[in-house]
């Protein structure tokens, strides 16, 4: 029978925010590597090898399977755990990587799993397993790119997903369909269907500023959005950057975009 961790939290700030997570002793929380802001004395930290579920109890297999998780994902082989070794509550503190907002979301009120962008997540109760959300069809693994390459969180505890931007949460009838850019998904219900789907007009694709293909959602379920994903913000740097440094010298979707492809750029 798997146990619930439950975790006390508040979340600070507008649009640069972090999470502060209030831990009884022996409580614990998981995060990535280089996402911890502050944490009381008495906290330790540890680095394990996996996910941090509670299947890494199974021995050197076991965390060689939850490592296999996160190598599928493109992250670190290395998660760590923040545990309260002292007889008092204590305080750990998580930033947001970028400005936006931070989702906290109790996995056992969402049917104990949600489908989520695989840099958004943030942090966790010890006991949620983070691995890869295997694709069913074969037009998500193809053409999706990294937008696509999804994690999947399970648990009956708190997990924080971060969102870039504004964070817009829409709750999809049955069948009711949503088209949205790959990059701009920060999570979803398992109910939700999603998909790949071809623009259509190569013009729209290389003058409209978006890209290829996009992603299709199709209820039951809740899903969660924003309006930053971190792969624009990136591209928006670096076309930023004088050519002398690396980057683009051109402005403006219609001129940086076929400036680009007449130079050879990708």
């Amino acid at each position: 029978m798997a146990v619930m961790h439950e975790i006390e939290y508040r979340i600070f700030g507008d649009d640069m925010q972090f999470v502060e997570v209030e831990l009884d002793p022996n409580e614990a929380t998981i995060a990535e590597a280089g996402g911890m802001m502050y944490m009381d004395d008495g906290i330790e930290m540890e680095t394990i090898f996996g996910d941090g579920s509670q299947q890494q109890q199974g021995g050197l297999l076991g965390a060689l399977i939850g490592a296999g998780k996160r190598v599928l994902t493109g992250e670190s082989l290395f998660m760590t755990v923040f545990q309260n070794r002292s007889p008092d509550r204590k305080k750990v503190a998580f930033g947001a990587p970028y400005p936006g907002k931070i989702v906290a979301l109790h996995l056992a009120e969402i049917g104990g799993e949600l489908i989520a962008q695989k840099d958004s997540f943030l942090a966790a109760a010890k006991g949620v397993s983070v691995g890869i959300a295997f694709q069913r069809k074969l037009g998500v693994g193809l053409f999706g790119g990294e937008g696509f390459i999804m994690q999947r969180l399970q648990g009956d505890g708190w997990a924080f997903i971060h969102a870039g931007g504004t964070l817009q949460e829409r709750t999809l009838g049955a069948g009711e369909l949503i088209r949205v850019d790959t990059g701009c998904i920060v999570g979803f219900q398992p109910t939700v269907n999603y998909d790949i789907q071809y623009v259509g007009k190569i013009k729209s694709a290389l003058f409209g500023g978006e890209g290829l293909f996009f992603a299709t959602l199709r209820g039951p379920g809740r899903v969660w959005l924003q309006s930053l994903p971190l792969s624009r913000l990136a591209n928006r740097i670096m076309a930023a950057v004088p050519r002398s440094i690396g980057g683009g010298r051109e402005e403006g979707s219609l001129l940086g975009g076929l400036g680009n492809l007449l130079d050879g750029d990708k």
